[in-house]
C-alpha cells in the first residue's frame, strides 16, 4: 500500500454496462457486435439496439467516409449516456479487399452464359460489358476456371444481387470471365473475391493506416477488426503500427480470417492476435460448402483452448429483409453457441437491414436458450486436460474460481481486476453464471487521464459514462460471460483489504438491486489480498 492514498469514508461509486432498473441484467452470456449504418444510426436506433443487447458496435471502413462514422460514433456516445449501458468500438478495415467501382451508381445486369471483363482501368464505367477493378494484378493471379465472386455484402449467391464468374481467358492486365448467374448490381461498389487465390495485396493498406492514425487515435478504439489476415506477421505488423501512435497502442487487435490461406496459418495468427474474427461470408466462397462447420468447429475450439475470443459472423442474413430468421439460421445461432463462439457479429443485418433492433433481440433471445443446454461440465473437463499440469498460478485461481462456484450453485462471481487478464482466464472456463468483473484502475502520472473537478465534492463528473470507463472494462465485452463494472479511480488498485471490502459490498449490492444475486445466494469471489489470490465464498443473508 502507498501511504499517498487516501481512503475516504464515502460511498464508493461504480458504473456498468448495465442499468439495474431494468428488469433483466443481461439478454444473454453470448455478446453481440452490430455494424452501424444508414439504418442504425441514429441516437433512437442504436439506444434500442444497446437496450436489446448490443455491446460492440462496429465501423465498416470499406465504406462511409471518416465524417460519415464519426457522426454515427458521437450518437453512439449520446445512446450510451442515456441509456446507461456501455459499448465498445470496432474499427475494421478493408485490408487485401477488392472492389467493383461503380461510379455512375446505375444498376448493372448481368445474363447467364454471357461475358463480362474485368479490368483495372478505372477510365472505363461499370456495365453489363466491363467491370473496372482497383487491383491491377488480378490477371497475374488467376488462370482459366478458377471462380470469382462479385456480391454485395458477400450474400449467399441465393439471390439475384450476387454473380458467380469463370476466368474464360486471361488478357494482359484484363480477366475475360464468363457469367454463371443472372444478376443485378446495384450500389456504387462491390466485392469482388477470387476462390482460393492468393492476392497481393497488403493487409494494412495505405488508406487502413490514415483511418487508424487519425479516427481511431482520435476515438480511441478498443478492437481493431484486421481484415484478410493471412499469416501472423500481418498481425505483428499492425500491432508495431498501433504501439506507435500512443492512444491506440492497448488496441486490442483481432484477426479476420476471411480465406484459406488464412485458415491454412490459423495457429500461428492465433498466438499473435488477441482474438478471432471467423468472416464466414468469404470463408463460405474459399471453401467447399461440406467443410466450412469442420473449419469452424475446429477454429473456435482452439480459440476457447488459447482463451482467446472467438467471434462469428453471417448468421441471420435473411433478417436484412425479414422479421423472422430461418429455422436453419435460427440453429446456426444455437450450434455458434454450443461451438463455444464467444460473440455473434451482425453486419448487413444491422447496418442496411430492415430490422436491426429486432436482429439483436432474437440472436440474443437463441443464445440465451443455447446457453441453457451448453455442457460445462464437459467443456471444463476438457479445458483443464488440455491446460495440462503444472498450471500457472493465474489460471489455477481461474479454474477453481468457476469449480466452486458451480459446486456451490452461485449465482454470481466477482473477480477484482486491474488488467482484465484474471477475469478473461475465469471466463474461459465458460462458468454457468455470469462474471462481475471489477475493473480496479492503476493509477499512474500521465497515464489515465481522468477528470476530477468537483470530483470530491458531492458527485463524480457529469461524463462519467466517456471518462470512467478504461480500455480494459470495454474490451470485456466481446467475452463471453464477462460483465464490467469499474470501481471509484479514487481507489486503486494496491489498495488496502477494508476498500476491497468496500468495493465489494457495492459489487454486491449491485448485483442485489440488478436482480442477479438474491437472498442468501452464494458468491464466489476472486481477489488479490496482498501477493496472495484468494477465492472465497461468501453466502448472504437478508
Amino acid at each position: 500500500m502507498h501511504s499517498s492514498h487516501i481512503l475516504l469514508e464515502e460511498p464508493i461509486r461504480m458504473v456498468s454496462i448495465l442499468d439495474p432498473s431494468k428488469p433483466s441484467f443481461f439478454p444473454a452470456m453470448t455478446k453481440i457486435v452490430g455494424t452501424l449504418g444508414p439504418q442504425s444510426r441514429s441516437v433512437e436506433v442504436i439506444s434500442q439496439c444497446l437496450v436489446a443487447g448490443m455491446s460492440v458496435a462496429r465501423f465498416d471502413f470499406s465504406w462511409g467516409d471518416p465524417e460519415y462514422h464519426q457522426e454515427t460514433l458521437d450518437n453512439l456516445k449520446t445512446a450510451i449516456k442515456t441509456t446507461k449501458k456501455l459499448c465498445a468500438v470496432m474499427l475494421d478495415t478493408v485490408g487485401a479487399e477488392m472492389q467493383v467501382v461503380n461510379k455512375s451508381e446505375k444498376s448493372i445486369s448481368l445474363e447467364v452464359d454471357g461475358q463480362v471483363v474485368l479490368t483495372p482501368d478505372q477510365g472505363h464505367e461499370a456495365s453489363s460489358e466491363v467491370l473496372p477493378i482497383n487491383f491491377d494484378g488480378l490477371a497475374k493471379s488467376v488462370k482459366k476456371g478458377d471462380t470469382i465472386f462479385v456480391g454485395h455484402y458477400l450474400f449467399t449467391g441465393s439471390e439475384t444481387t450476387s454473380v458467380w464468374l469463370e476466368v474464360a481467358e486471361v488478357r494482359g492486365l484484363d480477366v475475360v470471365c464468363t457469367i454463371k448467374n443472372s444478376a443485378t448490381l446495384a450500389g456504387s461498389l462491390f466485392t469482388l473475391h477470387a476462390s482460393q487465390v492468393h492476392i497481393d495485396l497488403p493487409t494494412l493498406t495505405e488508406k487502413d493506416k490514415e483511418v487508424i492514425s487519425t479516427w481511431g487515435v482520435k476515438n480511441k478504439i478498443d478492437f481493431l477488426s484486421l481484415s484478410y489476415t493471412r499469416h501472423a506477421e500481418d498481425v505483428r505488423e499492425a500491432r508495431q503500427f498501433l504501439s506507435k501512435l500512443g492512444d491506440v497502442s492497448q488496441t486490442q487487435i483481432f484477426a479476420k480470417i476471411e480465406n484459406v490461406e488464412g485458415l491454412t496459418h490459423f495457429d500461428e495468427i492465433l498466438q499473435e492476435a488477441d482474438g478471432i474474427i471467423l468472416s464466414r461470408g468469404n470463408l463460405g466462397i474459399d471453401l467447399p460448402p461440406e467443410k466450412v462447420f469442420l473449419f469452424q468447429k475446429s477454429a473456435l475450439y482452439k480459440c476457447n483452448m488459447a482463451g482467446k475470443p472467438a467471434v462469428l459472423t453471417r448468421v441471420v442474413d435473411s433478417m436484412t429483409g425479414n422479421l423472422r430468421p430461418t429455422r436453419a439460421e435460427a440453429t446456426d445461432v444455437a450450434n455458434a453457441v454450443l461451438d463455444g463462439s464467444d460473440a455473434i457479429l451482425l453486419g448487413a443485418e444491422t447496418l442496411r437491414g430492415f430490422y436491426p433492433v429486432q436482429t439483436i433481440s432474437t440472436v440474443g433471445k437463441i443464445c440465451s436458450e443455447a446457453e441453457k443446454v451448453y455442457n460445462q461440465d464437459l467443456y471444463f473437463k476438457k479445458t483443464v486436460k488440455y491446460v495440462g499440469e503444472p498450471m500457472t498460478h493465474l489460471e489455477s485461481i481461474a479454474s477453481s474460481a468457476v469449480r466452486a462456484a458451480i459446486k456451490v450453485k452461485a449465482s454470481v462471481i466477482i473477480c477484482f481486476t486491474s488488467s482484465g487478464r484474471a477475469a478473461r482466464l475465469i471466463a474461459k472456463y465458460r462458468p454457468t453464471m455470469p462474471v462481475l468483473s471489477v475493473v480496479i484502475p492503476q493509477l499512474k502520472t500521465n497515464q489515465l487521464k481522468w477528470s476530477f473537478s468537483g470530483a470530491f465534492e458531492d458527485q463524480l463528473p457529469t461524463d462519467l459514462w466517456e471518462c470512467l470507463f478504461t480500455t480494459t472494462a470495454r474490451q470485456s465485452l466481446i467475452v463471453r460471460g464477462l460483465f464490467p463494472m469499474l470501481a471509484d479511480p479514487r481507489h486503486p488498485a494496491e489498495s488496502t483489504s477494508a476498500t476491497n471490502e468496500s468495493i465489494l459490498k457495492v459489487a454486491l449490492d449491485y448485483g442485489k438491486a440488478s436482480g442477479v444475486i438474491k437472498s442468501h445466494d452464494r458468491v464466489v469471489v476472486c481477489q488479490k489480498v496482498g501477493d496472495a489470490s484468494v477465492v472465497k465464498i461468501i453466502e448472504l443473508e437478508d
